[in-house]
């Protein structure tokens, strides 16, 4: 799974789950393949890419 298949993803879980928004990357992988995000577990450093760009998306996610 890559970077453009991951956003989506993580963009769904953080409007579904607002609890997963302050969690790493790595713990991000569990919890994407748990809740069926994912067929497998993604790569870290694509994770991480993809966090960012969804914090970035929504003013409430920035950090302060």
């Amino acid at each position: 799974m890559n970077f453009r298949q991951l956003l989506p993803a993580v963009r769904d879980l953080y409007s579904k789950h607002p609890e997963y928004f302050h969690h790493a990357p790595w713990e991000l992988q569990h919890v994407l393949f748990s809740l069926g995000y994912t067929n497998d577990l993604g790569e870290e450093a694509d994770i991480a890419a993809a966090v960012e760009v969804a914090r970035d998306c929504y003013p409430q996610w920035r950090a302060a």
